[in-house]
């Protein structure tokens, strides 16, 4: 369900998710689930099942069950647009949880911060932790190790007979990492894998690290 890897000597695990756990801060990262995209869909005719609501919150709750984290931080797009009736099921949500709540905000999140500092839920451009720092777009920093989302990564696996599948990854290179898009109908983009990355595949409950061509083990 796990996958641990280790960054500027310290220690993370990676969920199947899309959540990323930073193990000696007791900090869980979530990015892009796009709360209210299912409704907004089903407002203006997808055919999208009503029980799909429900999906996003179960998700989130299956990583902070796993790590019982003391802070999460949604690494933006946390809603998808303006409010709709997922916000009444995202209080109720909130109201549940004990834990220390961070929006780091992104492109869809134009809900104003009025609205989840009611909640308890701070709202900042980006948060920062020694020589870590998440935003919401993917940025470098000489000296600094990014953790960000937006582009909802996914990688290309290709196996005989030309057959393929598109699954989704955290993406890292030397000096960030982009988390996977958590929410359900999301879509994704398929990253360009080169010697200079690493990618984490999530297959199922499995995340699974990806042989790159022409990167030493």
């Amino acid at each position: 369900m796990t996958h641990p890897i280790q960054i500027k000597e310290e220690s993370f695990q990676l969920h199947y998710s899309g959540a990323l756990f930073w193990e000696n801060q007791s900090l869980l990262m979530m990015s892009d689930v796009h709360l209210g995209k299912i409704s907004h869909f089903r407002k203006y005719g997808a055919a999208v099942p009503q029980h799909a609501l429900l999906k996003n919150f179960e998700t989130m709750d299956a990583a902070i069950a796993q790590f019982d984290p003391k802070h999460v931080v949604f690494m933006g797009d946390l809603f998808h647009s303006s409010l709709n009736k997922e916000w009444e099921l995202f209080e109720e949500w909130v109201g549940q949880k004990i834990i220390k709540l961070t929006l780091v905000e992104g492109n869809h999140d134009i809900i104003s911060p009025v609205k989840y500092e009611a909640l308890g839920i701070t709202v900042t451009p980006e948060f920062s932790l020694g020589n870590f720092f998440m935003t919401h777009h993917p940025e470098e920093r000489e000296g600094q190790f990014n953790f960000s989302g937006h582009l909802h990564p996914a990688v290309r696996l290709t196996g005989l007979g030309r057959q393929s599948v598109r699954l989704r990854c955290f993406y890292k290179s030397s000096v960030q990492m982009i988390l996977p898009a958590m929410g359900e109908f999301t879509g994704s983009h398929a990253m360009a894998v080169t010697k200079e990355c690493e990618v984490f595949a999530i297959l199922g409950d499995t995340v699974l690290p990806v042989q790159v061509h022409g990167r030493k083990s």
